[in-house]
């Protein structure tokens, strides 16, 4: 109800403040729609309100009204919190205090910040409610109104009673409740007395509290404050309970259950002026009636009121017995409730506990992958120039061993940013025209020469009547039948392995497609089925020693299914082979053209002139040969600040932009470059993390990302491509 008020006061001067200023309202303007919001709020229309505030918005946006705007905001917030949709008022609110922030400080602003603090009171987000007090508590010094602090400090004292630190609430508090009551201006005196009383409860010294809550409900009496008196009144029974006064904590009780029932009869029962003068002179009348009644039956009472007598002694001993049962049963009831809140705030903590060791996973290992990425760029890119140059045939074995090993171990490291990527949800799905029976047979060719090694025969079967232009996301698609299709001819020997896909159904513009994938190798055991799906989870340690692999690759595929609507089957006997097999829905596509592109010729490469920023030196020595042995002219910088100057000062052809650089980062120095060059190529070197993505960089202004370590023939096809589009 105190809340209500005051947002009540605060808009109904807000208006007024904004009307003195401008006569001439039109019946469109922004405080034209606050009025009628406010209206149908006060009247508890809340959907009315939503659509008028909704009007005020936009209207003010039209007119570029900042100040009118962050009023509106502000009172969409007020509406969102007595909805009891905190989340939806603390966006609001926010708003609201960024269009603030621009213009001079307020007792708007001020009361924005404090509601926002409300609001994260109610989420029990007490440290950010303390950050917006004290940001409200900053601006009324500034505009000096001092007394306003009072109704910050009560919150604050709130705030850290509810975190158990009650010493620093007993300091804020008693400042509150040594004021004369002439100069308690917002009515805080009462609550602080009360929260104090709370706080000595808690501590067991139940006479102190009784004397401050006592305080307060003679003042809370005095406000008319009947929200708090029944609280009070609450209070004080529930610690002479505790003090084995059951007298006085069943009159408290009582107490408390007759002011609760009669704020919510003077809630519900809304008269207005005219019906009340009637009902009053219908209460007369009635009155008259009665008296006339009563003088008429005086005789025939006094008769009987000896027997009334007894009967009501009677009556109210049974009710003071029922009345004494229900407040043993509501104990019993308190003590039950106190228990199951107990063991769910158990079960919570046990909940977080385990959500924090897991994302505590995540990042670690996605913290050491993308790490790893620095040195085996040396590595790779150090092997990639030693075997250009033409190396003996002795040392030609060892290059490419040691090629070898750091291609795996790059596969490893991308399997667990994959896993962990899928795994933390941080993965969009596209809808784009794909089409899927191309899909498999360009991924039967490239597999062909693995198939064999193996001496597998390698079948493709595809039914002819899947549409060719289906809506679906390739890259997903191609990541799943890999890792399939790369375990079959792995664990398949001599064998046969095979790719399936036919239609399902077809209908309402939805064409249901079967995959397939089997094999005949050493198949699973029956006992690992159940678990080969798990992170890091193969048959067993001696099939990990024989045939290599992270054990990520199924664990990959079961989360990419799922994201695309399907559910991964399988089917396996040890020493037989294994089948997996799922279903995907696809939306009908329409035909497209895609242009081919052309393969780049190494011409294009001489003399152009191009500048690596790039701070690891290694990388920048392996970036620069691999550059020159292409006859390209190549600059080195190694932070975003001095690659900015170069750019301004100089021609370049093209730019390698390192992401993560000393200073300003390079996604901070594109954009600068941007400023004043919006034309030279930006290419970005990153060892993409699990918050990284191509679309990411690709928004602030770069044309194409190659990861690290580099892939030499991709890395050329990218410079290539952009050096083709001058």
């Amino acid at each position: 109800m105190k809340y209500f008020i005051l947002t009540i006061l605060f808009f109904t001067t807000a208006i007024n403040a904004q009307k003195k200023t401008n006569a001439k309202v039109a019946l469109d303007s922004t405080n034209y729609y606050i009025e009628l919001a406010n209206f149908h709020k006060k009247n508890n229309n809340f959907r009315s309100s939503q659509d008028y505030i909704q009007k005020a918005i936009e209207f003010a946006e039209i007119k570029k009204d900042i100040q009118a705007q962050a009023d509106a905001y502000s009172f969409l917030g007020s509406v969102y919190f007595e909805l009891k949709k905190i989340e939806d008022a603390i966006q609001t609110y926010d708003k609201s205090i960024k269009l603030y922030s621009t213009q001079k400080p307020s007792s708007n602003q001020a009361y924005a910040l404090y509601n926002l603090g409300v609001c994260y009171v109610e989420m029990k987000d007490y440290s950010k409610a303390e950050f917006y007090f004290k940001g409200a508590e900053n601006i009324y010094e500034i505009i000096e109104i001092p007394e306003a602090k009072e109704m910050v400090n009560l919150q604050k004292g709130i705030v850290y009673r509810a975190k158990g630190e009650n010493q620093l609430a007993l300091s804020i508090l008693n400042t509150i409740i040594i004021k004369p009551d002439e100069e308690d201006h917002f009515k805080t005196k009462a609550e602080a007395l009360y929260q104090i009383g709370l706080i000595e409860a808690e501590n067991n010294r139940n006479n102190l509290a009784i004397n401050y809550l006592t305080k307060a409900m003679e003042l809370s009496t005095k406000n008319k404050n009947f929200e708090l008196k029944s609280k009070v009144a609450k209070s004080l029974s529930e610690v002479y309970e505790k003090m084995i006064d059951i007298n006085n904590s069943f009159k408290y009780i009582k107490q408390h259950i007759r002011i609760r029932d009669s704020i919510k009869e003077i809630i519900n029962k809304r008269v207005g002026t005219e019906d009340f003068l009637s009902f009053k002179q219908a209460e007369q009348l009635k009155s008259i009636d009665q008296m006339n009644r009563e003088n008429k039956e005086q005789q025939r009472a006094n008769k009987f009121s000896k027997l009334i007598s007894i009967l009501s002694i009677a009556l109210i001993s049974i009710l003071s017995l029922l009345s004494l049962s229900l407040y043993k049963n509501n104990i019993i009831r308190s003590q039950s409730n106190k228990q199951l809140l107990d063991k769910n705030q158990e079960l919570q903590i046990a909940k977080d506990k385990a959500e924090k060791a897991s994302k505590a996973r995540a990042e670690f290992l996605s913290t050491v992958s993308h790490e790893l990425r620095t040195p085996l760029n040396a590595i790779n890119g150090i092997t990639h120039l030693l075997i250009e140059e033409n190396p003996k045939k002795s040392q030609l074995q060892y290059l490419t061993s040691l090629k070898f090993s750091g291609d795996y171990l790059l596969t490893f490291i991308n399997d667990i940013l994959e896993i962990n990527r899928v795994e933390s949800e941080n993965i969009e799905i596209e809808s784009i025209n794909v089409n899927v029976k191309q899909l498999l047979s360009d991924l039967h060719n490239s597999f062909k020469d693995l198939a064999s090694k193996n001496n597998n025969e390698f079948i493709l079967e595809i039914d002819e009547k899947i549409p060719d232009h289906l809506i679906g996301d390739p890259t997903k698609l191609s990541q799943i039948f890999i890792n399939l299709i790369n375990n079959a001819l792995k664990f398949t020997k001599n064998g046969k392995v095979s790719i399936g896909a036919s239609v399902v159904k077809t209908e309402n513009d939805i064409s249901t497609v079967h995959f397939e994938i089997a094999d005949t190798g050493i198949g699973i055991p029956i006992e690992k089925q159940s678990s080969i799906f798990e992170s890091f989870s193969q048959g067993s340690v001696e099939i990990n020693r024989k045939y290599g692999g992270t054990g990520l690759g199924l664990a990959i595929v079961k989360r990419l299914v799922s994201l695309l609507g399907g559910e991964i089957q399988l089917v396996s006997s040890q020493g037989i082979g294994s089948t997996f097999s799922f279903d995907i829905d696809f939306k009908l596509g329409q035909q497209t053209f895609v242009e081919v592109k052309k393969q780049y010729d190494e011409s294009i490469f001489v003399h152009k002139k191009v500048l690596v920023v790039e701070d690891n030196k290694i990388n920048q020595m392996i970036t620069k040969k691999m550059l020159e042995n292409k006859e390209i002219i190549c600059e080195l910088v190694d932070n975003g600040e001095e690659a900015i100057e170069m750019v301004r000062s100089n021609e370049y052809d093209l730019i390698l932009m390192d992401v993560h650089l000393p200073g300003i980062n390079g996604t901070e120095a594109t954009e600068k470059i941007r400023v004043f060059n919006k034309t030279i190529p930006v290419i970005a070197l990153t060892a993409i993390s699990l918050n990284e993505n191509r679309e990411m960089l690709l928004s602030f202004g770069m044309n194409d990302v190659v990861t690290k370590p580099f892939n030499p023939d991709n890395f050329y096809k990218v410079i290539a491509n952009q050096l083709s589009s001058i």
